[in-house]
């Protein structure tokens, strides 16, 4: 057995893999000698392999306590991420006045709890549901990052004849953007309504895939990402992430 070198990659990115946060966070927390390797302090930029010893300090952790993820209902005609073309973004939701009052979370209300929320997958203009929004890098991680296994279900109001060859290729068989679709699980919810479980989320996959096999979608709700579900929430309103809550 040959004694080969162990690959080294950035801690930053290392830390992204281990779940610890984001790269973003990682630099962060290094810049502020909040992380150890080895027991060491850590310097930005600096090189690990697999077999490091990770920590971080008791600051770091208590930093990310206070980061929370927000569930919203998002209405039409909200965009997901940045303000467009007249239309408003969907954290602009995230209001005391929208704050659901059937959260059970017992996580108070702060301003700060309005910055730096970002959307942890995407649902287009026309479409209602969940979206999750969140000031936690592992979270996103959790549902966007490329390794993210998270499934997606979603309710599609559709107009058009489906036949049984259609449906086998909705669960798969469909390319998009020239590359295979993951297998997804799609089947009939009642007699003009289908219901979809995917694991990735390409733009407008749903209504692409539709199109594909002759359907037009009329109507698109995500109700559940991972194990938590859009539930009681109403339309426009929001609440927390509660501390027991895991996708």
């Amino acid at each position: 057995m040959s004694d080969k070198p162990q690959e080294t990659v950035r801690l930053s990115k290392r830390m992204a893999e281990l779940g610890l946060c984001s790269r973003r966070e990682a630099d962060s927390y290094i810049e502020q000698g909040w992380v150890k390797v080895n027991g060491q302090t850590a310097v930005l930029g600096q090189k690990v392999t697999a077999a490091d010893r990770i920590d971080l300090d008791k600051q770091a952790h208590e930093k990310q306590a206070q980061r929370v993820t927000v569930l919203l209902n998002k209405p039409v005609g909200y965009v997901s991420a940045q303000a467009e073309k007249g239309y408003q973004s969907a954290a602009e939701l995230i209001t005391p006045e929208n704050h659901w009052s059937g959260d059970t979370s017992r996580i108070r209300f702060h301003e700060s709890h309005r910055y730096g929320l970002a959307p942890a997958g995407r649902l287009d203009i026309d479409s209602v549901g969940l979206l999750v929004l969140t000031q936690d890098g592992r979270v996103a991680k959790q549902l966007i990052g490329e390794d993210s296994t998270r499934d997606k279900e979603y309710l599609v109001r559709v107009r058009g004849k489906l036949s049984d060859e259609g449906l086998r290729l909705l669960n798969h068989g469909l390319s998009l953007d020239g590359e295979k679709l993951k297998p997804a699980k799609v089947e009939w919810q009642n007699e003009d309504q289908l219901r979809f479980v995917l694991q990735q989320g390409k733009k407008r996959q749903i209504r692409r895939m539709c199109e594909l096999v002759g359907l037009r979608v009329v109507g698109l709700k995500r109700i559940r990402i991972g194990k938590v579900k859009l539930g009681k929430l109403p339309p426009g309103k929001w609440r927390y992430l509660a501390p027991n809550e895991k996708f």
